[in-house]
């Protein structure tokens, strides 16, 4: 399993449930780009800053549409990722299928992973008395034909308000291997998101889980993921989460889930036990977070609390760290009070010098309106490359007093860390032991304090500066550490499925059907191959793909014959920007139609 060294996560909200702008904001001030395009403009940057592994928002259809409201979690249709006129609107807040397709190609082009936002706990958006009828268009336009409609029996019971309907299931028990047992979030009081799905115990029996399992590797393979963050797992069967992560598809890619507690045993169970993930999924370091929150607002707060604090001193290959998200930062029905902007370097000092994924929030990296990178960027920048060249292996902690802590992470090059969390004063320390060896030159890698040799024991005077606008840190290596190897650009494979229940129509006798608009560098390969099942074909019948390119000019074409599914067909561009993918169907029945999956693999620009 891949594990990110940085992971970004690339949205943030303007307000408890307010998305990201959008141009589906018709007073929208900044005249703000598609948020899909957005992040491709900023792919290559955020390569270079050291971020490895990028958090998208959840891309499917929300119950809001395209407005302010639509975060993506209050899912309505499995299968439309802006490409269906549903919810008044066919792109999403964040942009169309086209726009999500080519920001993934370019994420992969600059050697990014794809992390995608599933919530699996509810739908919204339903009919019904209580909410739970969804039916979804399909490719044609009729609006009761998508795939993976859902009924009553889809959800656990839940009394709606009275009368009771005569057609109420009480039968549809709570799934097993829920950490909440209600399949609801209590923070304070019980939160109802909206109908809960019932992974295990839907009726009829699989329905729930396969059908969810399959929309995720529908989802994988369009885009080329290379992992999720799994949102309110209390909510979530644990026996469902591990056959969703073990299917193959999902095999061996990278799992956070969110579970929203400060209790280090708790979460770290459920990681671990057999009974609930069995190691297969990592978490967010909810007991850290509260730890940092403290240190920012508790003026009794000790720094030794920091030693091996949170889930990534207990587990720390499954610890997902961070200083602030989309919930924390906007939600203070959750979190009274957040991490303010003054106190954040010192927390990200150290969440990017200790063990553990560090997660890194776009609003504190990103310099657009409403954002805080012209603060924190040049920060982070520095912090994410001691991060990415510096910090490795185990901890050691050095030095722990009330206002200061100085730990060594004591693999690779070494690394010693001091922080001090008094605002007025800088702090000497003397005698600090070190693995280093005697008589050995160290360079601070903040430019916070001067150069140092450590003594005939190794050991080491640090002078730590006052925490004044969070820069209490120092961060100590040998001299003359360089940039390690960047990403490298990757091809990306994704996987257009046209199917009448889908977003892409079938393959039709006389007709040319648009499958997808592919986003290529100039002069770089492209591979396809194209199955479907042809046993009902009648003789003669035979199917065409053509590749033309940004001026309409024919690349490439294969006509399929019964025999050839599966056929490869390769090809060079000659041109930067989309090439579009068409298939037509030739039969003796003018009624014929045919599903079939299109697998492409090409380079995307690095850019825009």
């Amino acid at each position: 399993m891949m594990q990110p060294r940085i992971l970004l996560q690339a949205f943030y909200k303007r307000g408890k449930f307010i998305a990201v702008p959008s141009p589906s904001d018709p007073n929208d001030p900044h005249n703000s780009p598609w948020w899909w395009d957005h992040i491709a403009e900023n792919a290559a940057e955020l390569a270079r800053a050291g971020v490895t592994a990028v958090w998208l928002p959840p891309v499917t259809k929300a119950e809001q549409g395209s407005r302010e409201a639509a975060l993506g979690y209050s899912v309505f249709d499995d299968y439309d990722i802006g490409s269906k006129h549903q919810m008044g609107t066919v792109h999403t807040r964040y942009g169309t299928r086209e726009q999500l397709t080519r920001l993934a190609a370019v994420l992969r082009a600059n050697g990014l992973d794809i992390v995608l936002d599933l919530q699996l706990n509810h739908r919204k958006g339903g009919t019904g008395v209580d909410g739970t009828t969804f039916e979804y268009r399909d490719a044609l336009g009729a609006n009761t034909g998508g795939r993976f409609a859902k009924n009553r029996t889809c959800f656990h019971s839940r009394y709606p308000a009275n009368p009771i309907p005569a057609d109420f299931h009480p039968e549809i028990a709570q799934d097993p291997a829920v950490p909440d047992g209600i399949g609801e979030l209590q923070i304070g009081s019980k939160v109802f998101f909206g109908p809960d799905l019932a992974h295990v115990t839907a009726r009829p029996e699989g329905y729930v889980s396969t059908g969810l399992i399959a929309a995720v590797d529908w989802l994988t393979r369009a885009l080329d993921a290379q992992g999720y963050r799994l949102d309110h797992v209390q909510g979530v069967s644990a026996v469902f989460l591990r056959a969703l992560l073990d299917n193959p598809n999902a095999a061996g890619k990278f799992a956070v889930g969110e579970y929203w507690d400060g209790d280090v045993g708790k979460i770290n169970n459920w990681i671990v036990s057999e009974h609930w993930m069995g190691n297969r999924c990592s978490a967010f370091d909810f007991p850290l977070y509260f730890t940092l929150l403290a240190m920012s607002h508790d003026p009794n707060f000790d720094m030794a609390s920091l030693d091996h604090a949170g889930l990534a001193g207990a587990n720390p290959f499954h610890a997902v760290t961070f200083v602030e998200n989309h919930d924390t930062e906007s939600r203070r029905d959750l979190v009274p009070r957040n991490i303010q902007p003054d106190e954040k370097p010192l927390a990200y000092a150290f969440i990017l010098t200790s063990e553990g994924l560090p997660c890194v929030f776009f609003k504190d990296f990103s310099t657009a309106p409403g954002c805080l990178g012209g603060l924190l960027r040049p920060i982070l920048l520095n912090l994410m490359w001691i991060h990415q060249n510096i910090a490795e292996g185990p901890t050691e902690p050095r030095w722990k007093e009330r206002d200061v802590f100085v730990f060594e992470r004591t693999g690779g090059n070494r690394l010693l860390v001091g922080l001090n969390r008094n605002k007025v004063s800088a702090r000497g320390v003397g005698g600090v032991a070190t693995g280093f060896p005697p008589n050995q030159p160290l360079h601070d890698y903040t430019g916070h304090a001067p150069d140092l040799v450590t003594d005939a024991q190794g050991h080491v005077r640090l002078t730590i500066p006052a925490n004044d606008r969070g820069l209490g840190y120092v961060c100590y290596s040998i001299p003359g550490l360089g940039q390690r190897d960047s990403p490298q650009g990757q091809d990306v494979q994704q996987v257009f499925e046209g199917s009448s229940d889908l977003d892409i129509p079938c393959a039709q006798a006389g007709k040319a059907i648009d499958v997808a608009r592919i986003f290529c560098e100039t002069g770089t390969a492209v591979k396809a191959s194209l199955l479907f099942d042809s046993h009902e074909w009648a003789p003669g019948t035979v199917m065409t793909l053509t590749l033309t390119d940004p001026d309409g000019m024919k690349v490439t074409e294969r006509t399929y014959s019964r025999t050839d599914a599966g056929a490869t067909m390769d090809t060079t561009t000659r041109t930067r920007g989309f090439h579009n993918w068409s298939i037509r169907a030739d039969a003796p029945r003018p009624d014929f139609m045919a599903s079939f999956k299109l697998t492409t693999r090409y380079r995307a620009p690095t850019t825009l």
